[in-house]
């Protein structure tokens, strides 16, 4: 590939990301109040006990456990 051909594929590169960029500043986003329970947090608890829930979901999707543990690889991947 030639120097000019590099030269020319930058300018053009260059002149797209521009355009782009001025077209993202001509854009308006309106506000929206999220509802908590949509936007993906949760409360925080204090930690002196688990979520049932979750505990039973996690061990649902482990492929090696016991009891008590999820037993996981080491240095295998």
């Amino acid at each position: 590939m030639e120097q000019q051909e590099r030269d020319n594929i930058k300018k053009e590169a260059k002149k797209i990301l521009d355009s782009f960029a001025s077209a993202l500043n001509n854009v308006k986003l309106k506000g929206k109040k999220q509802n908590k329970e949509l936007s993906g947090f949760r409360e925080e608890g204090n930690g002196t006990s688990g979520n049932s829930d979750f505990r039973k979901a996690m061990f649902a999707n482990a492929h090696s456990k016991n009891e008590n543990a999820i037993i996981g690889e080491t240095k295998a991947w």
